[in-house]
């Protein structure tokens, strides 16, 4: 293949349209084409004046030695994998998040049948679980936004983008693809599935899983591990009430940032960890339509996807602002997985057609902030927050919400403006500086009003601040050596909850290279 590299469009056009453009400016003919594909598209919006889309097209042709100034694609191809380990034994892999997912499927592709245990329910059942929450309230501690088959992911924004430069991140991309997340996933230069689709390709991948001889233990809880001579044998498991032991002595470990019981479990069965920095604030939520015409302006006739944006702002006392896993169109999601608890997160689906926008809006805490030197400090620093807010919020599930404006002046909020909160199953007017940190209350209000200057109307003050978002990444680390293996032989970490990852895409890279340490490990 040959790449047709900035291609600019500046109206809304088929991609066979895209295709004649490319060939017109280069002066190829049709009849020189045997195939082609998008390689890559992006919007251009830093001058609102040109705001146009940038392409990039992949074409295969009969003669290439007439086109040596266009360049050559180099193709994906998997790092080759070898295989050391008796296909005999089944590996147990604990968690069906991305980590815990990709790591089955990369089993299951090299001949494994994998074992995988999830203490919440499948997809499916546990959207109805999210469900009945958001309406009534109800939560189910084992099967919710944090628990269940998918992860935390699922009921996020689905984005595919990652800070990662790995060759696995191409493989992630068409695995999501072929088990039908839309092909525009595959040139996106931010791509996202949308909590809509997650659903229907995570059972597909289930699907498949099984049909190859994989095993999934949902409803089930891993509640002790056996350890011999620094050795896994066996995992302990609860299903209801009925408790049951697991043979195994190849555990991956993919359970999540919000396994708090789990981590003390293996805290107190001698994992060595460590306390690690993370994030805390809020959810910050806008009317779409405002981000819409500060990103793109008010010229453009194209017809543009809902804006994203992504900022950052590094205070004079060292400490850092930020926006994290924005969410076009999308709603404020209750995202408790603890009784007595409040924890929010950012959801949209595909078309991200909500009215409003939220992003997190966080500022970095490090193990110093702590109150203790234990390797789960940071837990118990996320809890307090969690159970302050839930108070702040009427003790039922109700979130503390409060305007921008009434933020930066300190003052409880009487009224809610023109930005309606999203968040279910409801909300109390409340001053959530009474429950931050104060340098934690003290950087958001910097931040703000930094970020009002790079995204006009940041600062609104009838934006909505929702209170707490605490679990943007794990506040441990479980140490791993260079085969990807804990202190204890037969155990690796994995994925976001052990401290590797942040978001699906590098999830799911670490557990395709946990997969095939296993693989690979004698």
């Amino acid at each position: 293949m040959l790449r047709i590299n900035n291609l600019k469009i500046r109206k809304d056009i088929t991609e066979y349209e895209i295709l004649e453009t490319a060939l017109k400016k280069y002066r190829i003919p049709k009849e020189d084409i045997v195939n082609w594909h998008i390689a890559k598209k992006s919007i251009d919006a830093r001058d609102k004046e040109d705001v146009h889309y940038t392409y990039s097209i992949d074409i295969q042709v009969k003669d290439e030695t007439k086109y040596k100034k266009l360049e050559k694609v180099k193709q994906f191809e998997m790092p080759t994998i070898s295989i050391k380990n008796s296909k005999t034994a089944r590996p147990v892999i604990v968690g069906a998040g991305p980590a815990g997912l990709f790591a089955a499927l990369t089993l299951i592709q090299n001949g494994f049948k994998p074992i995988i245990i999830e203490q919440g329910q499948p997809v499916e059942e546990r959207k109805k679980s999210v469900d009945n929450f958001l309406k009534t309230g109800k939560l189910n501690t084992s099967s919710n936004v944090q628990f269940g088959e998918g992860g935390a992911g699922t009921f996020s924004d689905g984005k595919l983008t990652t800070g990662i430069n790995s060759p696995f991140c191409r493989k992630v991309l068409e695995e999501f693809a072929h088990f039908g997340a839309p092909e525009q996933i595959l040139y996106l230069s931010k791509p996202h599935i949308g909590t809509d689709h997650l659903i229907h390709i995570i059972k597909n991948m289930r699907d498949y899983i099984m049909t190859k001889g994989g095993t999934f233990l949902f409803d089930t809880k891993v509640i002790d591990f056996e350890i011999i001579n620094h050795h896994i044998v066996s995992l302990h498991t609860l299903c209801h009430t009925v408790e049951k032991i697991v043979p195994a002595n190849t555990v991956i470990l993919a359970i999540g940032h919000s396994s708090r019981d789990t981590f003390e479990t293996l805290y107190q069965k001698g994992i060595l960890m460590e306390a690690k920095n993370f994030s805390v604030g809020v959810r910050i939520e806008h009317l779409q339509k405002w981000i819409n015409e500060s990103q793109y302006g008010t010229i453009t006739k194209l017809k543009l996807p809902p804006a994203e944006y992504k900022l950052a702002y590094h205070s004079d006392s060292g400490r850092s602002c930020y926006t994290f896993c924005m969410c076009p169109g999308g709603v404020v999601m209750a995202s408790s997985s603890e009784a007595g608890t409040i924890v929010t997160n950012g959801m949209s689906n595909f078309l991200r057609d909500g009215i409003n926008a939220n992003s997190a809006l966080l500022v970095n805490v490090t193990p110093e902030d702590f109150k203790s030197d234990s390797p789960l400090a940071g837990i118990y620093f996320q809890k307090d927050l969690e159970e302050k807010a839930f108070v702040l919020g009427g003790s039922n599930y109700f979130a503390p919400i409060q305007r921008v404006e009434d933020f930066l002046k300190n003052q409880k909020s009487t009224y809610v403006g023109e930005v309606k909160p999203t968040y279910q199953p409801g909300f109390t007017l409340s001053n959530l500086n009474e429950i931050l940190p104060e340098f934690v209350s003290d950087t958001l209000k910097q931040g703000i009003q930094f970020f009002d200057t790079k995204l006009h109307g940041f600062a609104n003050p009838d934006s909505i601040l929702t209170g707490l978002e605490t679990r943007s990444s794990s506040p441990v680390k479980m140490l791993r050596d260079e085969n990807l293996v804990s202190n204890i032989s037969g155990i690796y970490p994995c994925g976001e909850g052990a401290g590797y990852a942040g978001g699906i895409m590098s999830a799911a890279v670490d557990g395709i290279k946990c997969a095939i340490a296993v693989l690979e490990n004698s």
